[in-house]
């Protein structure tokens, strides 16, 4: 009986990558083409805040991609203060012009790191809670954002084999892979203390609404959110974009932890003239890269 269930194993396994699909083979599709492959699904609450909200885009053509059938959970930036899942869309149209199921996401502003963390497991738990309205394979999430977005994406991703992470993902989510935008990974202190000594009045409120306290937060109630915390060999593999001129997560925020980038999937993307945001040439050129990265899982 043993030895039926192992050879039926490897047979779903090899039947699996068999009929895969290679993203980076997958011609993009036009609007017209994107708009007859999507169920869009706005504004869906995962939660009792306004704030608490998705957009939920279901393709007709995911399933058909076998191990490449991803769904992309994406998270905006906006220094856990402003902005809305509508501002960056640029950052999930390249999923939906390959037919890939993709989760558009916001999460509580003005309350701080901790609460707006803590959405996107709230969000993945309603999402597998109710997956029957949405057929969802949330056992090959990916995890992206930018920013502030990235920074939620990368903590969640790495944490959850980490028995002192506070917020748990519940049985049947897996989260196979993490592409983090400019998100901090080290070093949210700095981070902090850029924005709360900022010039800019609307910076140094962001900054001082990133904790719950006043004044600077402690750094051991910091390292909670940071993921070179819990980073350890067995966490997904990581994407990671960042540029070396970016005013806002500067270089120091990931020099520790760039290094602990050795296994074979791990990608980093540095531009050494590149800005917070990147421009439309060095998104496209990464796109490039995210699909090998993805292939490649």
């Amino acid at each position: 009986m043993e030895k039926t269930i192992v050879q039926f194993t490897i047979i779903s396994l090899l039947l699996l990558t068999s009929c895969s699909k290679n993203l980076t083979s997958v011609p993009d599709k036009t609007t017209e083409q994107i708009s007859a492959t999507y169920q869009i699904k706005k504004d869906i609450s995962y939660g009792t805040d306004a704030e608490q909200n998705m957009d939920v885009y279901l393709s007709k053509e995911a399933k058909s991609y076998g191990k490449n059938n991803y769904t992309i959970v994406f998270l905006h930036g906006g220094a856990y203060y402003l902005s809305d899942k509508s501002a960056e869309e640029k950052y999930i149209e390249p999923y939906l012009k390959k037919g890939l199921n993709v989760v558009n996401m916001n999460y509580r502003l003005k309350k701080g790191i901790p609460i707006a963390t803590m959405d996107l497991t709230n969000a993945l738990n309603f999402l597998k809670i109710n997956n029957s309205d949405y057929d969802l394979n949330l056992d090959n999430i990916i995890v992206t954002g930018f920013s502030a977005g990235a920074h939620i994406a990368t903590n969640v991703g790495v944490s959850q084999n980490n028995s002192e992470y506070p917020n748990k993902l519940n049985d049947g989510i897996k989260i196979t892979g993490i592409i983090n935008f400019s998100g901090p990974v080290d070093g949210v202190d700095v981070v902090e203390k850029i924005f709360v000594d900022h010039d800019n009045e609307l910076f140094s409120k962001a900054g001082k609404a990133l904790f719950p306290s006043e004044g600077y937060e402690l750094k051991e109630k910091i390292a909670v959110y940071e993921p070179i915390t819990y980073f350890d060999k067995n966490d997904p593999p990581i994407f990671l974009w960042h540029g070396g001129e970016d005013n806002q997560i500067p270089p120091q925020t990931f020099e520790a932890f760039v290094p602990m980038l050795n296994r074979n999937k791990d990608i980093l993307i540095y531009k050494q003239n590149g800005l917070h945001s990147p421009n439309e040439e060095e998104l496209k050129s990464a796109y490039v890269e995210i699909f090998t990265f993805l292939d490649n899982l």
